[in-house]
């Protein structure tokens, strides 16, 4: 579960100051997705800076499956963000020379200590079988050069989920595919919501997904606001 609670965050702005983020609060629980739309600059990218423990806020709290972030030392936030949280990014960026199940096995490398690293079979399996979730086992030896775009992207969600996080925040995962890989890709993400039990937080400026969210919200000049029925059958119309 992720709890976001009265958060704000200010940013100077010559002899004044922007807030980005305005007493926002929300609750995400586990095996559940909350979609969050709103107009460029009206805050979303800073909000989930501030959920995935990039940025600590000006006030409020951050908690991380039972967790409060804002409570820990920088390093103790890094480690919570590396073990507990798996993001995905509005471009895959994969490294080119690393094949598809390599992406993944390398994030073990990266947030987990040497002394408590599982045994490299362990992670491999937990690899593959990831990549089977996503479809693309038997693409695992290909290179990022020799996937599409939207296999790439579910290189990135299948490694976002390779430490097995509580929370998945997304953003704009769906920017650089066209209208049928981008519903291939919610598809995907509201899946492996479900199967991994993650509590997915996920940014997109594509309304018409939001009425497949169990939650959906508007974010306008900082402050979040849930959407109406009337607003989802709107934008699902």
């Amino acid at each position: 579960m992720i709890d976001l609670t009265h958060l704000t965050l200010t940013f100077p702005d010559g002899d004044g100051v922007v807030t980005a983020v305005d007493d926002v609060s929300l609750t995400v629980a586990a095996g559940t997705a909350a979609g969050i739309t709103g107009p460029s600059g009206s805050g979303k990218s800073s909000l989930l800076a501030l959920a995935s423990t990039l940025i600590a806020p000006d006030t409020g709290t951050v908690s991380i499956d039972g967790v409060d972030a804002t409570g820990l030392d920088l390093a103790a936030r890094t480690e919570l963000r590396r073990s507990r949280i798996g993001l995905v990014f509005q471009q895959a960026n994969l490294l080119p020379s690393l094949t598809a199940v390599e992406q993944l096995q390398v994030m073990n490398e990266l947030t987990t200590s040497r002394s408590r690293r599982p045994a490299r079979a362990a992670v491999r399996t937990r690899a593959m079988d990831l990549l089977d979730a996503v479809g693309l086992a038997e693409h695992a030896g290909k290179r990022p050069a020799q996937l599409s775009g939207g296999q790439r992207q579910r290189v990135n969600v299948a490694r976002a989920l390779m430490n097995d996080p509580a929370v998945l925040v997304v953003d704009e995962p769906t920017s650089a595919l066209d209208r049928e890989r981008s519903a291939q890709i919610i598809d995907l993400i509201l899946e492996l919501t479900a199967r991994y039990d993650t509590a997915t937080l996920l940014v997109t400026h594509e309304t018409r997904i939001l009425p497949r969210m169990d939650s959906a919200w508007q974010m306008v000049d900082g402050r979040l606001g849930a959407m109406t029925p009337a607003q989802l059958a709107d934008v699902a119309a």
